[in-house]
């Protein structure tokens, strides 16, 4: 049992850390629970139990069938819907984005569906002159509501429903158990993020002014080629590449006459009179000038429209992601230049430092965010690739290049109505409705077969596969039952109703720190054996804790979706507690509460 509990240490403080990513420590956990197995009681087959669970499984399936919805076009097409009911009313856009990514993310799994709404809440803001930092936490909070709303809606629903059948040998958790507690707490929740935090959340980003917010503009400069510089007739994406190799700066476009061409990506050649505009430190870029033969062009400013055209380039803000495979690349390392004739203008470190020179060497962390310059067909590219999240184009061509419904949109959702009718009738079990519907997604044209194997977010994956074992060691060596004796000196002498509200917000707390996966495996089982030894029903004990787990609201780091508008929204960690503690408290209270009147205790 010691061996077991100092495992969960470990493991914790890894997951708090992060150290090592987690589906690594959840790897890790794995080996370490199989081969200590006369003192943690976990074989083989228990050990890879998690990777059988029928809440992985399930969670695979629906990343897949999400980013199959997420290919219509269906949920992007909505921002032109917005656009034109908000008509610049920042009230009426913050609650167009809380009552429609509430009750989408409870069908779809909630990632992809912030990660989708991330750049359209964004140009949307920059239009109506609304600082995205008002509209991107209540984005990612009304996200994780809208997930209590069905057992679908987060893969913490579903890791509870199994560990409650496993712990009580009760049946799953149905398809539409939650939905009268969940609507509810959406309802009052969403109260919250329209009435209360848009007086909490502080105006961290200019809307409309990327260059500005990144603190871009001393490092950007025009200058004139002039008739006896040396650069004249040699090929630009040569000039470009040799000024980034020798001098750390960059040259990111030309300006011929009313024409405009990006340098990394163009076979013309340099003539007098052109305009380059170059990105480097002050020094770098008078050296440049000096070497070239160059006239620097003091009062030529470059804005976001000097970088983002219609005919020519895209100013892209990215955000590293977890499951990206540059995490631990340096940006040199990644050759973001050659591979996707990006220039990176600054980037912004997770912890909120800015970092304007001298990229190379600087290596990518979750969360990181970067501004960058590219090609128009890079950035569709990029929007596509699971190694960034694209979360804001300059233009407004986001939208209109995807204002069109997919020919597989009809069918992509009558998958999904059929996978959730199967699932809650009790026909099939969900993760079979959700295999099956992975394979006719595939089948009838929506989801390629690398689509569906791209879309999973296969870190999720492993950290379930790991962290499902040690809360079944945890029970095995009878760790689940000395916490619940200790827990028992306590409890007998509360009601009920404040021993649900306890287990809520200690898995909430966890879930900020860990993560919600984790802190319902490790808690779940405490709680019912804890309900039992009260005599009270271990349903609402579990619900508690389920709920628990999906509102992580205090820090950016205990929730995908938190992480995703850290950098977009320029939030700082204390951001998040100062908005997200008062309705991590308010909602303990409506949670114990809506568990008490709907099924009792």
């Amino acid at each position: 049992m010691l061996v077991v509990f100092a495992l969960v240490a470990v493991t914790m403080l890894l997951f708090v850390t992060e150290v090592a990513p987690p589906d690594v420590t959840a790897i890790g956990v794995i080996v370490a629970l199989v081969v200590l197995e006369p003192w943690t009681q976990v074989d083989l087959q228990t050990g890879l139990s998690g990777f059988s669970s029928a809440a992985t499984i399930t969670i695979l399936s629906m990343y897949a069938l999400s980013e199959g919805v997420r290919r219509t076009g269906a949920i992007r097409l909505l921002g032109s819907a917005i656009s034109r009911f908000t008509n610049g009313n920042e009230n009426r856009l913050l609650g167009a984005v809380v009552g429609l990514t509430g009750p989408i993310a409870g069908i779809v799994n909630n990632t992809p569906v912030v990660a989708v709404f991330i750049p359209m809440v964004s140009d949307l803001a920059d239009q109506a002159q609304v600082s995205p930092s008002k509209l991107l936490i209540p984005l990612s909070y009304a996200s994780m509501l809208g997930g209590t709303l069905t057992l679908i809606g987060t893969a913490t629903n579903l890791v509870a429903s199994e560990a409650y059948a496993a712990t009580t040998g009760n049946p799953p958790f149905s398809m539409f158990v939650f939905t009268p507690l969940g609507a509810l707490v959406f309802v009052v929740g969403s109260v919250y993020l329209l009435v209360v935090a848009p007086r909490l959340l502080p105006e961290r980003i200019e809307p409309g002014n990327r260059t500005a917010n990144y603190g871009v503009e001393p490092f950007l400069a025009r200058v004139l080629v002039t008739s006896r510089s040396p650069l004249v007739g040699a090929p630009v994406k040569e000039v470009a590449d040799d000024t980034h190799r020798d001098l750390n700066a960059n040259i990111l476009d030309v300006l011929r006459g009313g024409e405009h061409f990006i340098a990394t990506d163009s076979d013309r050649e340099v003539a007098a009179r052109d305009i380059l505009t170059v990105r480097g430190d002050p020094a770098t870029i008078r050296q440049f000038c000096d070497l070239a033969d160059l006239r620097f062009l003091p009062r030529a400013s470059v804005t976001d429209a000097e970088l983002d055209n219609p005919e020519r380039v895209a100013l892209v803000e990215l955000v590293v992601p977890r499951e990206s495979g540059l995490v631990g690349d340096t940006i040199g390392g990644a050759r973001l230049r050659e591979r996707y004739d990006a220039t990176v203008l600054a980037v912004r470190r997770r912890g909120g430092d800015l970092v304007r020179e001298h990229f190379q060497d600087i290596e990518l962390s979750v969360g990181d965010s970067l501004l960058l310059q590219t090609t128009e067909e890079t950035a569709q590219y990029l929007r596509d690739s699971g190694d960034f999240v694209v979360t804001s184009e300059v233009s407004e061509r986001v939208m209109e290049q995807n204002g069109s419904l997919s020919p597989t949109t009809g069918r992509a959702f009558g998958i999904v109505a059929a996978v959730i009718a199967l699932a809650a009738l009790g026909i099939v079990p969900i993760a079979i409705a959700a295999l099956g519907g992975v394979a006719a997604m595939v089948s009838t044209g929506c989801l390629s077969t690398s689509d569906a194997y791209d879309a999973v977010s296969w870190n999720v994956i492993f950290l379930l596969a790991g962290v499902i074992p040690l809360g079944r060691a945890l029970q095995l060596t009878g760790g689940v039952g000395l916490i619940a004796d200790a827990l028992g000196v306590v409890t007998p002498l509360l009601p009920a109703i404040a021993v649900i509200g306890a287990f809520y917000l200690l898995t909430g707390l966890l879930a900020n720190v860990i993560t919600p996966v984790a802190s319902v495996v490790l808690i779940l089982p405490v709680a019912i054996d804890t309900a039992l030894r009260l005599g009270a029903d271990p349903f609402g004990f579990a619900i508690a804790v389920t709920f628990g787990g999906s509102t992580a609201f205090m820090t950016p780091i205990g929730y995908q979706t938190n992480l995703m508008v850290y950098g977009p929204g320029g939030y700082r960690f204390t951001d998040y507690l100062r908005v997200g503690a008062p309705l991590q408290l308010l909602l303990t209270v409506v949670t114990s509460v809506g568990i008490t009147l709907l099924w009792g205790i």
